[in-house]
């Protein structure tokens, strides 16, 4: 049964997008809760918040990033259109040179807070019209909703080694179940559109911390020579 809908921001959002093989959806999931912030949907450079993330922390291209160092990258390096510095699928086989593009680009600068709250708080800021980025981790179901749910199944188990994240766009409930909306960054093919409902049975005991961003106007705007 589709969950009746109690909130919904994916009018904010534009088309899904897709990380694919690269372990970049942290830097997906902030860089489009970001650009959902900005008046009107322009995607912002995920390859920009990334490389910055991995520069701060000193971890590798080929890595994911931490939650610290995104939100950081995001509050002092910013980022730029998607069209200043577009995704790449695959990485170089030598890093040397892999860098920001040359010269002047406008970024965008917001500050984030690192929650570890439960369910309730998700919800709460959804109703402010706040997208919240999960950090969560996965089990089978993940892979394939059922109707674009994702439930635990019986004796499903929890595991740690596969970790993930996706941004909370809405709510609603499904029979006696709560569930959030989420999109994730596995292209138009996964759920419907892009988009899928988790269960609050398979998220609270899955869910690991959650960034919310500062809400309101567009933040700070700066160029900078990169």
């Amino acid at each position: 049964m589709t969950p009746s809908i109690g909130k919904d921001l994916r009018g904010t959002f534009g088309p899904p997008r897709n990380q694919h093989s690269r372990p970049t959806c942290l830097a997906f999931a902030v860089s489009d809760a970001h650009a959902s912030l900005r008046d009107g949907w322009v995607p912002l450079s995920c390859e920009f918040a990334f490389f910055h993330a991995q520069r701060r922390t000193g971890l590798r291209l080929n890595t994911g990033a931490t939650l610290s160092g995104i939100t950081d990258a995001i509050r002092e390096d910013g980022q730029p259109a998607e069209s200043d510095w577009s995704y790449s699928p695959t990485l170089p086989s030598d890093l040397t040179g892999w860098s920001p593009p040359a010269g002047s680009m406008t970024v965008y600068r917001r500050s984030g807070t690192i929650q570890n709250k439960a369910f309730d708080e998700i919800l709460t800021h959804l109703d402010q019209d706040e997208p919240v980025v999960l950090a969560m981790m996965l089990s089978d179901g993940f892979y394939a909703p059922t109707d674009s749910i994702v439930d635990a199944k019986p004796g499903e188990p929890v595991d740690d080694a596969r970790k993930h994240a996706v941004v909370a766009v809405g709510y609603g409930r499904s029979a006696a179940h709560r569930a959030v909306m989420i999109r994730n960054s596995w292209g138009a093919g996964w759920g419907w559109n892009g988009y899928a409902w988790l269960t609050e049975r398979y998220l609270s005991p899955r869910l690991l911390s959650f960034i919310v961003l500062e809400g309101g106007g567009n933040a700070f705007v700066d160029r900078i020579a990169a």
